[in-house]
């Protein structure tokens, strides 16, 4: 037997890779990156296929890991997590930076990032593992905490989007009680469905302050569809 709840008790953090240029740039939130030796510093990142991104990290032979805030805001969590870089530019109205390899990284909402420079890729079946070797790590806030893929679904109540390799299909979660709760709300600004069903939670006990994970909207701003 697999209980898949149990998939959501192993640590991830939460961060934003980039690739590409000053001409075009892409990026999306990913909670598997990991240092995989230290002589060489190298580290790994899992990305799927489908990505956009994908193509860039390995044309440009380079990516960037902006290590997101705990506070870091819905908007950008939506604009890079939920949204393709194929329909939109997910590096406008965002403060970027270039060091070593010239690829876009990311400030906002980060207090940190680490630079690297492709030296290999591994095919997982769905996605690919991205092999990087650091070239520029620096610090942009020493004070703020890291932002967990654990506070970001307990606190935020965000979710792994389907190329996540980290997503897991709500229906197919074992429950040993009786699914009383079946409302469902929509966010009016980005669409975004809030089932109460699947997240185990009333809309109307979410805190005051709680907003859409996609796109930062208000709690008011949803509206009851079923």
């Amino acid at each position: 037997m697999i209980q898949l709840e149990t998939l959501h008790k192993i640590s991830y953090g939460l961060y934003i890779v980039t690739s590409g240029d000053i001409n075009e740039g892409n990026g999306f939130v990913s909670n598997t990156v990991f240092q995989v030796t230290s002589q060489p510093q190298r580290f790994a990142v899992c990305c799927n296929k489908d990505n956009y991104t994908a193509s860039l990290i390995q044309q440009h032979k380079a990516f960037a890991v902006s290590i997101l805030a705990q506070d870091a805001s819905s908007e950008l969590i939506g604009k890079f997590g939920y949204k393709s870089g194929r329909e939109i530019d997910k590096m406008t109205d965002v403060k970027v930076i270039f060091r070593e390899t010239n690829v876009p990284i990311v400030v906002d909402d980060s207090l940190a990032f680490l630079e690297c420079k492709l030296v290999d890729v591994f095919d997982v079946g769905t996605h690919w593992i991205f092999i990087g070797e650091l070239v520029c790590a620096e610090i942009i806030d020493e004070k703020s905490e890291p932002l967990t893929y654990a506070y970001y679904r307990e606190v935020k109540k965000g979710f792994s989007p389907k190329n996540a390799p980290t997503y897991i299909n709500q229906s197919k979660l074992e429950t040993k009680t009786e699914n009383v709760m079946s409302k469902k709300f929509k966010c009016a600004v980005c669409g975004y469905i809030y089932d109460e069903a699947e997240e185990k939670v009333k809309f109307s006990d979410l805190p005051e302050d709680w907003v859409c994970p996609v796109c930062g909207s208000e709690k008011s701003d949803f509206i009851e569809i079923s």
